[in-house]
């Protein structure tokens, strides 16, 4: 069964047509990267999945149930609440600097926590436990216990990149997502990063991964899409677009990459 189904998306800025009809689906558990050239919309998708941009066109269902409809207007709370299904780590990190990492990573799941007016003094004492609880097995998960008291200014951009990771994971989201995780790092944080995202890999955790780490996602992935001019011009597994590409678009893009490195 399709767990993530994109079905129509577009979007447009102005007379400008950013994504024109995306349309792929994953099954649980499954990795997927994009790959592409700049301006291909390759960010804009992930934000729409998100909600963080508004589609013109299109539907997006998890695990069978409608999640966004672009012809439906939601309010802010349905928004909140449906972005809990897709945990999204940006390029730059985005840490709160006056909270250290144990904070950062607690504070989305204490505000919810807040909201819940149906719980008893001692159940939100036992959930704020839990959370905490949560937030430590996630930083070791991330090799970054003994950060725990530490603030963002003393920690490095790998660091920061990790304990983003963390934090996306506390909501539990269905789709873990992932904008150029390692476009804002030094060749050398690039490394432990990407250790890290492909160890998150497991039969239960779906991803969706936009990447310019060629190698990265041919090693990591299920299925690779080749965005270009906001629309897929290809998509297969790993071997099939790396391999065989058959768009003279996605060749002319490999070869590119490849003089890069």
């Amino acid at each position: 069964m399709e767990f993530l189904k994109v079905s129509g998306i577009c979007k447009r800025f102005g007379n400008t047509e950013v994504l024109r009809g995306v349309d792929f689906s994953l099954e649980k558990g499954e990795v997927l990267s994009i790959i592409g050239s700049s301006g291909s919309g390759k960010t804009t998708l992930l934000r729409c999945l998100n909600l963080l941009e508004n589609a013109d066109e299109g539907i997006v269902y998890i695990n069978g149930e409608e999640m966004i409809c672009a012809q439906k207007k939601y309010t802010d709370k349905e928004i909140r609440e449906k972005r809990l299904h897709m945990g999204l780590v940006f390029q730059q990190f985005n840490l709160f600097p006056q909270y250290n990492v144990l904070d950062n990573l607690t504070l989305a799941p204490k505000l919810r926590l807040k909201e819940k007016k149906e719980l008893t003094k001692q159940q939100k004492s036992e959930e704020l436990k839990k959370i905490n609880a949560q937030a430590i097995e996630l930083l070791s998960t991330v090799g970054l216990s003994e950060k725990a008291k530490s603030y963002p200014c003393e920690i490095s951009g790998g660091q920061h990149q990790r304990v983003a990771i963390a934090r996306a994971l506390m909501l539990k989201p269905n789709i873990l997502c992932f904008d150029e995780p390692t476009s804002a790092l030094d060749p050398e944080l690039t490394g432990e990063v990407l250790k890290v995202i492909k160890n998150l890999k497991s039969g239960e955790r779906t991803m969706v991964i936009v990447t310019h780490e060629m190698e990265f996602a041919k090693n990591v992935s299920d299925k690779v899409m080749f965005m270009a001019d906001g629309v897929i011009e290809e998509m297969g597994t790993p071997e099939e677009v790396f391999d065989n590409p058959k768009s003279p678009k996605l060749v002319a893009f490999l070869n590119k990459a490849k003089e890069n490195f």
